[in-house]
């Protein structure tokens, strides 16, 4: 792809990026600070991946993804996860009509285009495993028939930290199918007096829809075309190649980690960092962009030992350590 490309995808990009200025003022009148979470919660948006947000209780994580469906002229549904929900409370069920000897299909709530799936480590293996189809392959399975899921479908996930009271560890598999993992922490002193002058439990804000779903699937078209030149490419494929070999980069940690990455990382973490490029207006990736998604798309996907574990390393220390020490082009 040449200048001249790169220049057009830009003007395209800030044509389109109008629309992210209309959600950001929408979801910030309700939403204080958080920024992290909220823009990352666009680039989940914008490079069609699954978000996971772990944070303590009352972080606003159910808030923001609530404000952020809101906003969008999408069809919005919530599952409360609990430790008795079953398969079919999520997905749905064959209903047999005694009078007619059929079966109708009751549609459950994963039809949806956003879905909030709240406290989703609270909920047991099987369920979890229910929602692996509808979020890797976009479709479920109801009795023999397959069902697709509309466009845009995306799964956005609140976990509360493993060590709570009453929580289950997501299985790896699943983990991996989001492209992002998030950890929310707690607001500055300046935002806290905020939200305390700005909150009013009696009369909330009305979050009114300032983006249509054509709006979203032509934005992620844009997205697809942001040009990732060689240099980028082999930056993503190094860090990616640190987590599994750190000893190929000087770096003496291969005790450290259990296992790496996997290939999905590299996709995932090419197409976060041109949603991110898409975010700050540019028309093609700059090593910056990786650096700034690379822990949100490999902090679920890097296990450390238990030797790590014993010295309180976290799979955090770890990539930062890989993003100091990977030469970045």
């Amino acid at each position: 792809m040449n200048y001249v490309d790169v220049e057009a995808v830009r003007r395209q990009v800030e044509r389109q990026a109008q629309f992210v200025t209309r959600l950001r003022e929408e979801i910030a009148q309700v939403i204080v600070g958080q920024q992290y979470m909220v823009d990352r919660l666009l680039v989940g948006l914008l490079a069609n991946g699954h978000v996971l947000i772990e944070g303590v209780p009352g972080l606003a994580k159910t808030s923001a993804v609530n404000t952020l469906a809101q906003a969008m002229a999408c069809v919005f549904k919530r599952i409360q996860f609990t430790p008795d929900l079953l398969p079919a409370d999520l997905i749905g069920t064959l209903v047999y009509n005694p009078k007619t000897g059929d079966f109708t299909t009751k549609k459950g709530p994963i039809f949806g285009n956003i879905i909030l799936a709240d406290e989703i480590n609270r909920a047991p293996a099987k369920v979890q495993s229910a929602l692996l189809e509808a979020m890797q392959e976009r479709q479920v399975t109801i009795g023999e028939q397959s069902f697709p899921l509309e466009e845009p479908f995306m799964v956005l996930a609140t976990q509360n930290p493993i060590e709570q009271e009453g929580t289950y560890p997501l299985p790896e598999a699943q983990v991996d199918r989001f492209m992002l993992k998030l950890k929310v922490t707690y607001p500055s002193r300046v935002e806290e007096r905020e939200i305390m002058d700005r909150v009013d439990l009696l009369h909330k804000p009305r979050v009114s829809a300032v983006v249509t779903r054509p709006e979203i699937l032509e934005a992620r078209e844009t997205v697809n075309q942001i040009y990732v030149d060689d240099k980028a490419k082999n930056y993503i494929v190094d860090i990616i190649r640190a987590t599994r070999d750190p000893e190929a980069f000087g770096l003496k940690m291969k005790h450290l980690i259990e296992y790496g990455a996997s290939p999905r990382a590299t996709i995932y973490l090419q197409q976060a960092a041109r949603a991110m490029a898409f975010l700050q207006g540019e028309g093609n990736v700059f090593p910056n962009d990786v650096k700034q998604v690379a822990m949100d798309v490999l902090r679920h996907r890097v296990k450390e030992t238990y030797e790590a574990e014993a010295e309180n390393i976290t799979s955090e220390d770890i990539i930062r350590k890989i993003l100091e020490t990977v030469p970045v082009p």
